[in-house]
This record gives C-alpha cells, structure tokens and sequence, in this order.
C-alpha cells in the first residue's frame, strides 16, 4: 500500500466560514461579501435630503435660518450637504465628493466614503451616495422685496446741478470698488439717486465712502414702522440725506475774500479745474492752486458764477507770454498750465473788430485759430454778493475754462474705450451731451481717471477709423485700458460641462 501524503495548502489562505471561498485570514474569518451582507456600516444614514434654493438671490439656505451663496460642486456647498446628512459622527469619514449630475436636473449627489470598527481589530470601509433634491424656497429678503416693504435704509444723494457729471464719476467709483454690492436697488430721482438697503449698516457704509471721495454732507432721520410692547422692540426705517457741494468741474466761481485770503491770497475769480474728496481751484490770471475740502465750503459756501452748460465758445486771434509775479505768502503755482496774454472774439462775431484781452491758464495748449470755451462776464447778468464787492476795474471780462479739440462726433468716433455702468433705469447710459462731456473729460485729464475702470471696446479696437484720424485730440493710452472679462452664461453648463467631459 502506497502511501499519499496530503496536499499542503496554500500559506495564509483560509475558507470563509460561511461560503467557502478562499480568503486570506482576518478577525472575521469571513470574506468582503459576506461581512457586507452580515454588517451596514452606512445604517442610519439618509441616502437622500433636501436643499433649499432662493431663486431671486440664488443662495441656499444653511439651517437654521442664515442664507449662504454657493456655487454647484463647490466647497461650500459641500460642507452645506455633510452638514444636513445625520449620523456621520457615528462613523469615520474618510471622503467625500461630489458625483456628476445634469446642471438643470434639481439634483446634486454626494459621494461619500465612511469607516467603521465592526469587531475588534475589524474595520470595513463603505461608499455610497447622498443624492439631494434642489427645492426653491424664497428667502426673507426676496419676500420683502416681492412685498414692496424690503429696505429699512435709504441713502438720498443730491447735487443741486444741471448736469449730471458727477454722478458719471460717481457711478465709476462705486464700481471700481464694489460700493453697490449690498444695495437692494438704486433708484434715479430728481437731482441724484437713492439706494435702498436692509438695514442701518449698509447706509453708513455707503455715506462713509460717499464723503471719502467727494465732497458733500449729510444728515439722518428715522422712522417708527412697528412696536412689540412685550419684547421691547422697535422697527425704524432710516433715511440718509448726502447733499454733493454745487460747484462741478469747469465751474466759474467767485470766492469771499476771506476765505481767498486763507487759501495764499489766490485770486477771489477761480475756475474749478478737478473736483475728487475736496474742490481743486486754479486761478486763471495767476495759475495758482488751491484745494477746498468739504468741512470749509460749508462754512463758508460760495456758488458758481458759471457752470460748463453756459459757457460760450470763443476763437484765439493771438497769444503771448505774461509775465506773473511772485508774492510771498502764496500758495503753490502750477507747472502743468502757463498764463499768456490772449486775445479772443466770440466764435458768432468772427470778422467784427470786437477782439476781447483776457489772462489765461490755459496759455501752454492755445495757439491762434483754436477755439476756447469761456464765461463771458460782459454780457452776463451775475447775482452773487462775493462778486459785488470786488473792485469792477479788477474783475475780467472773459475767463478761458477749457480748449475744444474738435466736435463731439469726431471724439466719439475715435474713442476705443467704454464704461461699465449700474444698470440704471434712466439715460445714463444713453450718448447724450452730459455723458459725453465726462467722457471728454476722462480723456483730457490723466489724473482724473486714475480712479475709474476703462476697457477696451472691442468692435472699435479693429477699426481703421480710429487710425486714419489725425489731430492732437486727447486720447487713453492702450496701458490704461483693461480686457473685459466674459463668463459663459452659466456656471455649471457650457464650458463647466465640457470640463468635465
């Protein structure tokens, strides 16, 4: 008899104890699919929830009542959907991601890897997924939107103009940095705008930057809407008055002698040649300087002689060089302008012996032949008591405020830069003469638009038109012009889908 020794079996491979396959030894002794069949790790879990979505300011709501903005597949929305899913600390997370879905399906699922100790020295590990069904649902400040009660603060800004200039450059500021964000709506009304907010906080903010970039004043009200008498509670509604100073840019204007006397004896006749957080006056016989910040115009307000819709427009004959004496005690001249001797007609009496001397600032960009808009004090009947007191020998009779380099056609024409804009309802963002007068302005004064966003316009940038022009018009150099940023319409489709693919 011969005798079989047994086969040896394989080392560190055993049988399962409930379906026999081969496994290699573990606490259990059973196999992956048996220990899934005996033990759910994921037990207890919801495999399926709700978020809820605002259609009108497109935030979901993070329990219990705070709304937060989150983007599809995003972190936040992330930490959003693990934190309605319940029973997670009962296990251990190890992953979780999201798993593609349609972007208009209304439904976002979470991939979620968890581990737990099922016996001692037995860990088993799980996936699966938490699918949530996007259910619209509006929140409390889109309901008092829809009910017409929403803002509980409103800031009215005014200027007492007849133009709309400042508001222009306004507009430009709060886009620049992002002062409109938590405005619930921006209104036009008669002489300036109103924004609504939700509550007090928002106002202020806006008024502190109002008064840190132009010059104004402002004051504050409120009004009860409600009373709880057993909580002690009150509802105002506040309301903000911004009152912008009168004077604007290109203005004539007469100041006190007192106050010209504070200000290194510069001339009483000014012209307002820049207006940021304070008014920037130039003296056009003298080119001196001088800056009046918004605590001393109040006290002590001076009006304008002459604004930029009631200037006349006048054609240089001759120009010489003056000669301008230094006194001590004064204040800074400018290096920018010169001050010549010009002589000037009025552009409808052209071929008359009428020729007007006058003292300029504006001598280091006039030659003979170019036109001149200016403040004709002869023929104008001006109602100010500064100007009244001023010996009439010493008061001029035509003061240059600013050269025409050519019609407004032309310059719209050879313009290859745009503004973004509010979305106003009203003709801000129409070409009508206001517009265009700021436009020119932004162009002609390089430290003027250092605190406004220009872009390139494609449709003119490949233009030829631009290029045939000739001329010395003021124009914004390529390196101050930014590229428009353009999103796909949505988010999560278009080019988010075909990253995914």
């Amino acid at each position: 008899m011969e005798y079989i020794a047994p086969v040896p079996s394989a080392p560190g491979i055993i049988l399962c104890c409930d379906c026999g396959a081969q496994i290699h030894p573990n606490p259990t002794n059973r196999c992956i699919a048996c220990i899934r069949t005996r033990n759910d790790i994921s037990e207890g879990i919801p495999k399926q929830g709700n978020l809820y979505f605002c259609r009108g300011c497109e935030r979901y709501l993070d329990p219990p009542a705070s709304w937060v903005v989150a983007a599809l597949e995003s972190k936040e929305l992330l930490r959003l959907c693990l934190k309605k899913i319940k029973g997670l600390n009962k296990v251990r997370l190890v992953d979780a991601g999201f798993a593609w879905t349609e972007p208009h399906s209304k439904r976002v699922k979470v991939k979620i890897a968890v581990q737990k100790e099922i016996q001692a020295g037995a860990v088993l590990q799980q996936e699966f997924i938490v699918e949530f069904v996007v259910v619209g649902q509006m929140c409390d400040d889109c309901h008092r939107v829809e009910a017409k009660d929403y803002w509980g603060a409103v800031v009215q800004v005014r200027q007492k103009t007849d133009h709309k200039r400042t508001f222009y450059y306004l507009e430009q500021l709060m886009l620049k940095h992002r002062a409109h964000e938590k405005t619930l709506g921006i209104k036009p009304a008669h002489e300036g705008l109103d924004f609504y907010y939700t509550n007090e906080q928002g106002a202020r903010q806006l008024v502190d930057f109002l008064m840190s970039v132009v010059p104004c004043r402002w004051t504050h009200s409120k009004k009860l809407i409600s009373h709880d008498i057993h909580s002690n509670s009150y509802n105002y509604k506040f309301t903000f008055s911004v009152e912008i100073v009168t004077v604007c840019k290109d203005s004539v204007v007469c100041l006190p002698s007192k106050l010209a006397h504070q200000l290194g004896g510069i001339g009483q006749i000014c012209v307002v040649h820049r207006v940021t957080n304070h008014i920037g006056l130039i003296d056009p016989s003298t080119a001196q300087l001088a800056e009046v910040s918004s605590t001393v115009f109040w006290r002590t307000p001076f009006n304008s002689l002459c604004t930029s819709k009631k200037l006349t427009e006048f054609v240089v004959m001759d120009t010489n060089a003056a000669d301008v004496k230094r006194f001590s005690g004064q204040g800074p001249i400018s290096k920018k302008h010169q001050v010549a001797e010009v002589w000037v007609q009025r552009a409808s009496e052209l071929g008359s012996d009428n020729v007007i001397f006058c003292r300029t600032h504006l001598g280091h960009i006039l030659n003979p032949g170019d036109s001149v808009l200016g403040f004709d004090l002869r023929l104008s009947n001006v109602n100010d008591t500064n100007i009244d007191k001023i010996n009439p020998d010493l008061v001029p009779d035509v003061i240059l405020v600013k050269k025409i380099y050519a019609d407004k056609a032309t310059r719209n024409r050879r313009r290859r830069w745009r503004l973004k804009h509010l979305g106003l309802d009203d003709d801000a963002h129409s070409q009508n003469k206001d517009y265009t007068d700021f436009l020119e302005d932004l162009e002609e004064d390089p430290q003027y638009r250092t605190n406004v966003n220009i872009y390139r316009d494609v449709t003119k940038m490949a233009s030829d038109d631009c290029e045939s022009e000739a001329g010395e018009i003021p124009q914004v150099s390529l390196e101050e012009m930014l590229d428009d940023l353009h999103i796909g319409d949505s988010p999560t489709g278009g080019e988010a889908a075909e990253m995914m693919q």
